[in-house]
């Protein structure tokens, strides 16, 4: 089998996985799509590990060793994830990241009766009247 179909096959992966992450507001989508860009770089890791060890004599398989080591942290990096946007969901009640951008520190929510230009306009009604 030649390298052309994996590296095609993973830059393909790569490239659904990377509209994902820009694409989608759900938190959960997001996750998949970060684990879809990791598995296409396990599957070059492989691919060209396989294909230098035709040309090597000692053949070290350093890119299967790496890939297992991949795989365990996007295990860890999931299950964290994953409790972290349960978290935020039940605090929340949402886990469409648009809707958490206010979750940052120093960023208070606005409320239209307290702020901004039409709350002093209300007061000066209330004011003259």
């Amino acid at each position: 089998m030649h390298l052309a179909y994996p590296a095609v096959l993973s830059a393909l992966l790569f490239c659904t996985g990377l509209y994902g992450v820009l694409a989608r507001r759900n938190a959960i989508l997001v996750l998949m799509s970060v684990e879809l860009m990791l598995n296409a770089v396990n599957l070059n890791l492989v691919a060209f590990d396989v294909w230098l060890s035709r040309t090597a004599e000692e053949t070290l398989h350093s890119g299967q060793a790496l890939t297992l080591f991949i795989i365990a942290i996007a295990a860890a990096e999931i299950g964290i994830g994953l409790a972290i946007v349960l978290a935020v969901h039940r605090n929340r009640g949402t886990a469409d990241i648009d809707k958490l951008r206010d979750t940052a520190e120093g960023h208070e929510p606005e409320s239209p009766e307290t702020d901004g230009p039409a709350a002093g306009a209300a007061e000066k009604a209330e004011a003259t009247a």
